[in-house]
């Protein structure tokens, strides 16, 4: 398989058709993650500094079929908020509670709370690379899952809005910008980003988007 049938077939049918072969293919890992990261931040990564105080999370890369059976990515905007996150475009996730089981619980539960799709009907494929995210020292562990009709959102109120990202979008390289922002690292610094629904998409999201971008081509 290849880049063009996603980008001329984007039928929400024949991507749950992939089910398999998704779950099963080699992860990109910081290869692939590393496609949107600033060189600056690049070997800091290789030395991530996990200790026993990191906190850990999990978020879900839901696809599902939007209004016309076309394969959409569901990502939300933050509200506004006092913290290192606020008003960022990210996956449907969160933290790990005491009463979730596994991480992959974790992802589910938040994507509940967060868009209001209810567990039991999302398929999980697989789990993919974690990413470390300095500000906040959190290990987010992110998960694919796939949903087979086009949900009716229900965002709680920590959610902005929500965005549909067709996957011809994720797919396409013009959608790849650079821009200059301050980091917690550095106080100007370009860096890669998606411009998905004229959003800036960066950071731990962009580099989880990427590993998955790079997955699906090599179908």
């Amino acid at each position: 398989m290849n880049i063009r049938y996603f980008t001329i077939n984007m039928q929400h049918l024949k991507f749950l058709n992939l089910k398999t072969d998704i779950q099963n293919i080699a992860l990109g890992g910081s290869t692939a993650q590393n496609k949107m990261v600033p060189d600056e931040r690049k070997k800091s990564l290789l030395k991530t500094p996990v200790t026993k105080k990191t906190k850990k999370a999990a978020v879900l890369a839901l696809f599902y079929p939007n209004s016309h059976g076309e394969t959409c990515l569901a990502l939300t905007l933050r509200a506004k908020y006092k913290g290192t996150h606020s008003a960022q475009v990210s996956l449907p996730g969160g933290k790990v509670e005491p009463s979730d089981k596994n991480l992959k619980e974790t992802a589910l539960r938040e994507t509940f709370e967060e868009i209001g799709i209810e567990q039991h009907k999302i398929h999980v494929l697989r789990e993919i690379t974690n990413v470390y995210i300095p500000p906040s020292n959190f290990l987010v562990t992110p998960f694919i899952g796939v949903i087979d009709f086009h949900p009716k959102f229900i965002p709680n109120p920590e959610v902005d809005k929500l965005i549909e990202v067709p996957l011809k979008n994720i797919l396409d390289e013009k959608l790849v910008l650079m821009d200059e922002k301050k980091t917690f690292y550095a106080e100007n610094i370009k860096i890669p980003y998606y411009n998905f629904e004229n959003h800036m998409v960066w950071g731990a999201t962009a580099m989880i988007i990427s590993e998955i971008k790079e997955l699906l081509k090599r179908l």
